[in-house]
């Protein structure tokens, strides 16, 4: 005796799992990737902010010091006064701009949200 021959519906319903799994196995991938692209995205962000806030932080601290000896027989005062306020008034710039970026948000999986969106698109149309 042979086996008997699988059905229509069978068949139809394998296909079905078979492309709902390899899409599900895409968006993860897809996932995946975009998990990594940000976590170098943050590394390289951080890494060059901190470089930067260092030699900055160098720069300004010889510049004080620079001014506050060219001043010192006559307006020492005066220097340091217009150095601190400088530095406050760089310090609200520089928490104003790092509050922006804090309300903007992260754009962390965007391509693969658009993605399922396009997905759930295509499935409705089917219906």
């Amino acid at each position: 005796m042979s086996a008997p021959a699988p059905t229509r519906l069978g068949e139809s319903l394998k296909g079905f799992v078979e492309s709902g799994l390899g899409t599900v196995q895409t968006r993860l991938e897809l996932f995946a990737v975009e998990l990594k692209e940000e976590k170098l995205r943050a590394g390289s962000f951080l890494f060059d902010t901190v470089l930067a806030a260092l030699f900055v932080g160098f720069g300004i601290v010889f510049l004080m010091a620079f001014l506050t000896v060219l001043f010192w027989d006559s307006h020492r005062l005066l220097a340091l006064g217009m150095a601190t306020t400088g530095l406050f008034l760089a310090g609200i710039w520089a928490a104003t701009r790092a509050a922006a970026r804090l309300r903007a948000g992260s754009r962390l999986f965007a391509a693969s949200l658009a993605e399922i969106a396009q997905d759930r698109e295509a499935l409705r149309r089917k219906e």
